[in-house]
């Protein structure tokens, strides 16, 4: 029974009623995810690199066309081996967005690496790519792009330039999975690619990520990096007689009861991206009217993208609304959230990065973007948050 403490009810204290929150995030399961977890208690193999381990494994090299797959703990510890991978040392630059996750630059600052920030696009709010060019130095090593909510960066352009200058392209798909640009997967189409399976994402395993390897002579090395930089996966192969220690690396392979978890959501890929892009597609149709008034701007989804739907947001036309419109929607019991601060403007990104030039998109959007509520189960509720956002800003 739910009371009126729970954290799914909001108080209404002007009318006394209590109304039922409709939160954030509401992690999706399909039902055969324990079931999994109970097979791998039952193999006795709870380590990592177990049969469902190879399972998600070869589900993701399938469905993504990349050349190796490698399951991890998550998309940070898979940014991580990327950075090893890229051979980033002290002083080393890479060129990425600041509107993005910490983590996309920390696993480069931990290699001793310089995160220099360029501007994003104003459209998808993805890495502006013709701004890329101007912030390659003679120390620069990698390009990282990050495909924001899903929906792919300009990557035809970006390899072009990478290829021009020498540089390896990594991909963060941490929002990714079951999007395409021109109808590759993410995460399939730079060297390296990395998704996660974090709670908050469409298929999600509580914690978990995925390293793509697309450049097969970085396949045996990233084995042993994932492998605390030991030659073990060789040994169990058979390939030496025993493994030892040959390599940089750290431990970081998901236990086997997360795979078994993920392994039920990839099963339901399909029906998942689905029912998600259908809730995402009434949020558009509903918007459609207040866009045209100048109300709020929706997402832009370019034709070479497909998207998954990993998030609806909307952009304010004033950046000082922002903070009186989340909280009108929660008087109303809708969590709606704002995302990233920019990398450029943290502490952390003050101390050990820095901007390639002025970024004013980047500051500009990330002070007006406000996402709303998007999760399978949100259908009967999803009127709601339609019909709050109309009234809030058609009062205003």
């Amino acid at each position: 029974m739910t009371t009126s403490n729970s954290p799914d009810v909001l108080e209404r204290k002007a009318s006394g009623a209590a109304v039922q929150t409709i939160p954030f995030n509401r992690p999706f399961m399909v039902g055969t995810e324990l079931d999994h977890v109970r097979e791998a208690n039952r193999r006795l193999q709870l380590a990592g690199d177990g049969h469902f381990t190879s399972l998600c494994s070869e589900w993701l090299e399938r469905r993504t066309g990349s050349r190796t797959a490698l399951l991890t703990h998550s998309c940070t510890a898979a940014l991580e081996m990327a950075a090893i991978l890229a051979d980033i040392g002290p002083g080393d630059e890479i060129v990425m967005p600041s509107y993005t996750f910490v983590s996309t630059a920390n696993a480069f600052v931990l290699r001793g690496g310089l995160p220099v920030f360029v501007d994003i696009r104003p459209d998808t709010l993805n890495i502006d790519e013709t701004k890329i060019e101007a912030a390659i130095t003679e120390r620069t090593r990698a390009i990282v792009v990050v495909h924001y909510a899903g929906v792919a960066c300009e990557m035809d352009t970006v390899m072009a330039i990478a290829a021009r200058h020498g540089l390896l392209v990594i991909e963060d798909a941490a929002q990714g999975a079951m999007a395409s640009y021109r109808g590759r997967a993410l995460g399939s189409i730079g060297q390296m690619g990395t998704l996660s399976f974090h709670e908050t994402k469409n298929i999600m395993s509580g914690e978990g990520g995925a390293l793509l390897v697309n450049d097969p002579t970085l396949a045996h090395r990233a084995r042993l990096i994932r492998e605390k930089g030991t030659n073990r996966t060789d040994f169990l192969q058979g390939k030496v007689d025993k493994y030892t220690w040959v390599d940089i690396g750290s431990s970081y392979l998901p236990g086997e009861m997360t795979a078994a978890f993920l392994w039920g959501q990839m099963q339901a890929a399909d029906e998942i991206t689905s029912r998600r892009l259908a809730l995402w597609n009434v949020y558009h149709d509903a918007f459609q009217g207040l866009e045209a008034s100048g109300h709020l701007r929706r997402p832009t989804v370019p034709a070479e993208c497909t998207a998954n739907a990993h998030m609806y947001y909307i952009l304010l036309p004033d950046r000082a609304a922002r903070p009186g419109f989340i909280d009108q929607l929660a008087r109303r019991g809708i969590n709606a959230v704002s995302h990233y601060v920019p990398l450029h403007s943290s502490p952390g990104g003050m101390r050990f990065s820095r901007a390639a030039a002025e970024l004013p998109v980047t500051a500009d959007l990330a002070d007006r973007l406000v996402r709303l509520p998007l999760w399978i189960g949100l259908e009967d509720q999803q009127s709601r948050v339609i019909e709050a956002v109309h009234e809030i800003l058609r009062q205003n």
